[in-house]
């Protein structure tokens, strides 16, 4: 048995360390492989699973959400599993009513309109006793895992759950929340800064509760352009990363590697690499070689293949993988899509592409 830390549970020893070895910068076997949404509906059992109750009954359940975390791994050997939850459990857990409107995704029916809105949060230090049900998820999937591949927590960071809550739900434009940036700088960053102090014990306690890694998704990055990013979004970025590594050792719990992954966020790439994570995820518009010339080598970088090339033919998924493991090189590298698996997508060819990035990188490391 493995001890999380002092205090915490033991958890059956982990059999299958190569995603950490490539997230700490350790050299590897072969190339690890997970997939964003690796847990979604292109798989019918979790189409199956989901159909009994509404998306965030799902996401309260721990047995539900350990379940669809662990589907994936019954078909693929895949090399992590990412625990089954959403970013928007935050918002909820701050007193905001969040639903998921099937075929429209997330909506907030009373979003945040005007600085005095902000009075109505909760407390953010409060947040974590709104959240057991995660960490109850993630202590159970750690156990029905049997050590077969680390686990991922996760969280949305700032400006993207910032996005969500002031938008009401998704935007091509998030031109609601840009104002708030333009028109009410300070109230933005009291908004910000209530994100952040909820979004560290959160982090914290997914680690407490079994997570092996944390990623913290910025989805929305690319909404901002470099001097809004550098305002609103790095500082704190860097911020949860400091503070949860400060927090993990506190609380007398081994490290763990942290990705970061602002997607459309090519602009800052050599910010984020010095920004406290281990690991920084990319999308499919970069180019990994000019991705790696930005970062040096002291990072590791994940992703990034294009989703959509899994609609390709799976001997062509072979020749893109194998052109994207060439690009990325053999060590410091973790395989992953550029973004999360769609609805539509064959398990067939998720399979191809995990088979392709173990059987090349082998391959890539023999030569």
């Amino acid at each position: 048995m493995e001890a999380n830390g002092k205090g915490s549970q033991s958890f059956p020893e982990l059999k299958n360390d190569t995603f950490l070895r490539a997230a700490w910068g350790e050299e590897t076997d072969y190339t690890p492989v997970w997939c964003m949404r690796q847990a979604g509906r292109y798989l019918p059992e979790f189409r199956e699973t989901r159909a009994a109750q509404d998306f965030f009954s799902t996401c309260r359940s721990p047995e539900a959400c350990c379940e669809l975390t662990l589907q994936p791994l019954r078909r693929f050997p895949l090399d992590a599993a990412i625990i089954f939850s959403d970013i928007l459990v935050i918002p909820q857990a701050l007193g905001m009513e969040v639903t998921m409107v099937p075929g429209k995704g997330p909506s907030f029916p009373e979003p945040l309109r005007e600085e005095r809105d902000l009075e109505h949060l909760r407390d953010p230090t409060a947040v974590v006793s709104e959240l057991g049900y995660v960490f109850q998820a993630i202590t159970l999937t750690r156990q029905q895992l049997a050590g077969r591949v680390p686990l991922i927590g996760f969280a949305g960071a700032p400006w993207t759950l910032m996005t969500y809550m002031i938008e009401g739900g998704s935007s091509s434009t998030m031109a609601q929340a840009k104002r708030w940036l333009y028109q009410r700088p300070q109230a933005s960053h009291q908004l910000l800064r209530i994100l952040t102090d909820a979004l560290v014990p959160y982090l914290i306690g997914q680690v407490v509760a079994g997570a092996q890694a944390l990623q913290l998704f910025e989805s929305h990055a690319g909404h901002l352009g470099p001097q809004l990013f550098n305002t609103f979004a790095l500082p704190y970025i860097r911020d949860v990363a400091k503070r949860v590594k400060a927090g993990v050792q506190e609380a007398g719990l081994a490290p763990v590697p942290m990705i970061i992954f602002a997607k459309d966020g090519h602009f800052a790439l050599e910010e984020l690499a010095q920004s406290g994570y281990e690991v920084v995820g990319l999308d499919w518009t970069v180019a990994p070689k000019k991705a790696r010339e930005l970062v040096g080598k002291m990072v590791t970088l994940q992703g990034n293949l294009d989703p959509c090339a899994l609609y390709a033919s799976e001997e062509e998924i072979g020749k893109l993988v194998q052109q994207m493991l060439d690009d990325f090189g053999p060590q410091r590298y973790i395989a992953n899509l550029g973004h999360g698996l769609y609805p539509d997508m064959d398990p067939e060819h998720v399979g191809a592409f995990v088979d392709a990035v173990h059987r090349h990188s082998r391959l890539l490391r023999k030569n």
